[in-house]
């Protein structure tokens, strides 16, 4: 509402406009500027993207491979490496 003085904001209420949906949770975070980096660059380099969710696939895929044995680790490293070439 619009006063003489300016706008009246008494009443409003701090945050965002509309209500998150999804999963994801806003956070501050601080990284590396390498880190921020090399994810812009790889978002540069596919043509477009978010970084942020680039990040967060990286993130889950360290959160994936942590909860593997260390037998299936070593299954994984073996099959890439004898993967053939060419």
């Amino acid at each position: 509402m619009r006063t003489e003085e300016g706008f009246d904001f008494s009443k409003g209420i701090r945050g965002p406009v509309l209500p998150q949906t999804g999963n994801k949770e806003r956070i501050t975070i601080r990284l590396d500027a390498d880190i921020l980096d090399w994810f812009r660059g790889l978002v540069n380099e596919a043509g477009g993207g978010n970084y942020q969710t680039m990040i967060n696939d990286a993130l889950r895929e360290h959160m994936e491979r942590r909860r593997e044995s260390l037998e299936e680790t070593l299954r994984r490293v073996i099959r890439e490496e004898l993967r053939p070439t060419g």
